[in-house]
């Protein structure tokens, strides 16, 4: 790994709101105690991945002891995501005065969908943002074994916001008679449509999801692109505005060398070929990635959602964009240090290493996770509520 001091991520104030920066697994965790521990009204918390282990029951613990001093506690996670994590495991939620649901889609109803978003909102004034999950790996120090990630303290007005959309979500998600089309509605109604900080969402939909909508016109006609994703593979054609991007200016590309599943290796690879030679492409190399970061032009995206058809189309997704030039230069110099720890991917690299396997592998890969996957999943529900 390279010898690079850690830069000093100081970040603007923005339209009535204060930020910070998370790159690092124990300050994120840190910072989830201490909003936990500091809130005095209310405290929420969704995560599609809780697990059960000593860092996830001290997360657990807090919000009991939090609960019991009188906050209003509320806690939902995905079903899918968070399967392993017994009922005994949350049990002290569950059977106290805070709000506990498991998103937990059935076949004869929004089967296969995920609830992918990651938000802790404390007093409906602070909340923490990003692609982080609750479970020990996703707090661990840079270079070792675990997740590479990235979180968002955010204090202002978008927490209200937010508060108000998680309130929503849990009414709809611990609802048997829930339909998509209301899903849908909810997802439209938070979404915002202006302003230099706003919350915009995604959900199953026939088309790209609202997050990504306005990813995809922010993308046509930039000039400098960056973005870091864990998880890269969408269709074709959301890759050529980063291509031409490159020839404007410069596009730059970090994705994982290492993960928890070799496929999203694979498939991600595949994706190269429609980049190269004119967009610069690293493999982040020390741990797994799991960063979701879109830098275009002024504009900046951090959240949940990664760059594949999951995230674009089906999954619940929440992302953070915000407009401000400054803000968009110290993200990019979050940009420039994992760099430092990775690995570029030349043309000429890329040639030698597509031998007929991986050629086929990488074919495969993408077909299971960006096109089998989406249609089985597609017509499972929305052959089912005729939206």
């Amino acid at each position: 790994m390279a010898d690079i001091e850690r830069p000093d991520y100081t970040l603007p104030d923005i339209d009535g709101h204060s930020f910070a920066l998370l790159p690092d697994g124990p300050e994120r965790l840190d910072a989830l105690l201490a909003l936990i521990d500091n809130a005095r009204h209310s405290i929420k918390l969704l995560f599609y991945i809780f697990l059960e282990d000593p860092v996830s029951t001290r997360v657990r613990d807090a919000l009991v002891a939090a609960q019991r001093r009188g906050v209003r506690v509320a806690l939902l996670v995905d079903g899918f995501g968070s399967a392993k994590a017994s009922d005994a495991f949350f049990a002290p939620l569950a059977d106290s005065d805070c709000i506990f649901c498991r998103y937990e889609p059935k076949r004869s109803r929004r089967y296969l969908l995920r609830n992918h978003q990651k938000m802790a909102i404390a007093d409906r004034r602070k909340a923490l943002v990003g692609g982080f999950n609750v479970e020990q790996d996703y707090f661990a120090p840079a270079g070792t074994e675990g997740w590479r990630d990235l979180g968002l303290a955010v204090e202002g007005p978008a927490a209200a916001r937010l508060a108000a959309y998680f309130d929503e979500i849990v009414a709809w998600s611990g609802d048997s008679r829930s339909e998509m089309e209301d899903l849908r509605a909810i997802l439209l109604r938070h979404h915002q449509q202006d302003g230099d900080v706003r919350l915009l969402f995604g959900g199953p939909t026939r088309e790209l999801s609202p997050w990504a909508q306005t990813l995809r016109n922010d993308l046509n006609g930039a000039t400098h692109i960056d973005i870091i994703a864990a998880y890269f593979a969408p269709y074709a054609p959301l890759l050529r505005p980063i291509r031409k991007a490159a020839r404007r200016g410069r596009a730059r590309l970090i994705t994982a060398a290492k993960s928890d599943n070799t496929v999203t290796i694979a498939a991600a690879r595949n994706r190269y070929r429609y980049l190269l030679p004119e967009v610069e492409i690293y493999e982040y190399r020390p741990m797994m990635l799991h960063t979701k970061l879109y830098v275009i032009d002024d504009v900046v995206y951090i959240g949940s959602a990664n760059f594949d058809v999951r995230s674009l189309y089906l999954n619940l997704e929440v992302m953070l964009r915000i407009r401000d030039a400054a803000f968009a230069d110290s993200l990019r110099g979050f940009v420039d240090h994992e760099i430092g720890d990775s690995l570029r991917i030349t043309p000429d690299d890329y040639e030698r290493s597509q031998t007929p396997w991986t050629r086929f592998k990488g074919r495969l890969s993408y077909f299971l996770m960006s096109v089998l996957d989406y249609n089985v999943t597609r017509r499972l529900n929305f052959g089912l509520d005729g939206q």
